[in-house]
């Protein structure tokens, strides 16, 4: 999708002379998880191909980037809980293992999207941002 979707908007960006590619990532794209490895070679494929586009569009001055959320408090993660044996323990897991003692929110996500979309990252060109919580320096 994301490729399609690219070649779609990077025409228009090039007779604009300018634009801004948000890619979204996860930090499985950085870190893998056991179970997870067809999803984690897939955010990865997205963060080679987020590098690979800003590398090729930098000098049309379209800049694209990525982010890479962790563990952020969905209805989609609380469905992925509810798969487990013990959800209360898999959530509870969940929140243990961000530095922030807590999961992330969706308005937190926003945030950042609104941050590489606007006018002050100009020097941030393939850049792939982990907005994690700290749980991958842990």
């Amino acid at each position: 999708m994301n490729l399609l979707l690219c070649q779609q908007v990077i025409p228009q960006m090039q007779q604009q002379k300018s634009g801004v590619i948000i890619n979204t990532a996860s930090e499985l794209a950085i870190v893998a998880q056991p179970l997870y490895s067809a999803y984690c070679a897939t955010k990865g494929a997205v963060l080679s191909l987020m590098r690979a586009r800003a590398l090729e569009y930098a000098r049309d001055n379209i800049r694209i980037n990525a982010l890479c959320p962790g563990s952020i408090d969905t209805a989609l993660l609380d469905q992925e809980f509810e798969q487990e044996t013990d959800p209360a323990k898999a959530k509870a897991d969940s929140v243990a293992s961000m530095l922030i003692g807590r999961l992330g929110t969706p308005e937190e996500i926003a945030q950042v999207a609104l941050f590489l979309a606007s006018d002050a990252p100009q020097l941030m060109q393939g850049a792939a941002l982990l907005v994690d919580g700290g749980k991958t320096i842990i």
